[in-house]
């Protein structure tokens, strides 16, 4: 019964896939998560992140988005894969699961935004990024849940436009002061054993969250270890934006 019902998504045509459906059904498991995260219901939360990682459309749409939406899809890794056919997107989403394993990322340096300081990326195989962006769909309504309602950086539908309108709301009346700070190399110090007890997630997925932090980078064929920090540049990692955060009318 279960062989049979495997079948047609392994005989499936990549172009014959209904992304539409395959939102639906994703978006669908991500509100139980979010609904069970909001009333505390940490044993449901678990069981539906689990059932979201194995979910056929979850997985497809993962690899989806490494591979044909993203704006990185042709940078390979250490691996030198920069492009998968259609066949190879379905042979790929059939086979993603959490193992445990990954490969190290690839270091590429990009020049900074008004500066001539360059800018370590670490780029994550084809395999790991469509892994984190799998894991990412199943933690981050968790995480949404009860997240803080004015932090507005790097977090879905939202940006620092809503932060300038939260800003606005809270000084109008009254003047205010307005902080602005920026942590000097926040990312690439980052205490692994605080992120991951602040993740705490189920020990199956944070020895896989482990395993990324810890995979080391590759830069001019020399492997350097990563032991603090993580790497921007995978679908998981800070994006290139400011973190503005609102607190009783305060930016932090």
């Amino acid at each position: 019964m279960n062989k049979s019902k495997a079948q047609p998504k392994l005989m499936m045509e990549w172009n014959e896939i209904d992304w539409r459906k395959a939102e639906v059904k994703t978006f669908k498991l991500q509100k139980r998560i979010f609904q069970a995260s909001e009333r505390g219901d940490v044993k449901a939360v678990r069981k539906l992140q689990k059932t979201l990682i194995r979910s056929w459309s979850a997985r497809a749409l993962a690899v989806k988005r490494v591979t044909q939406d993203n704006q990185g899809k042709k940078t390979a890794g250490v691996d030198g894969i920069k492009k998968l056919t259609p066949k190879q997107r379905l042979t790929l989403t059939n086979g993603l699961k959490v193992t445990g394993k990954s490969k190290p990322t690839r270091r590429v340096m990009i020049p900074k935004s008004n500066s001539d300081e360059l800018r370590p990326l670490g780029i994550p195989t084809m395999k790991d990024r469509a892994l984190q962006t799998l894991v990412k769909q199943a933690l981050e309504p968790e995480g949404e849940a009860k997240f803080e309602p004015n932090s507005y950086g790097f977090r879905p539908g939202r940006s620092c436009h809503d932060a300038i309108g939260a800003i606005y709301l809270s000084i109008k009346q009254k003047a205010k002061y307005v902080l602005d700070a920026d942590i000097s190399k926040c990312f690439d110090r980052i205490n692994h054993k605080a992120l991951l007890k602040k993740v705490n997630t189920y020990p199956t997925l944070s020895r896989q969250i482990k395993t990324w932090l810890k995979a080391g980078v590759i830069g001019q064929e020399v492997f350097l270890p990563t032991n603090q920090g993580t790497p921007q540049g995978g679908t998981i990692s800070p994006q290139k934006s400011k973190h503005c955060l609102t607190r009783n009318g305060r930016t932090d």
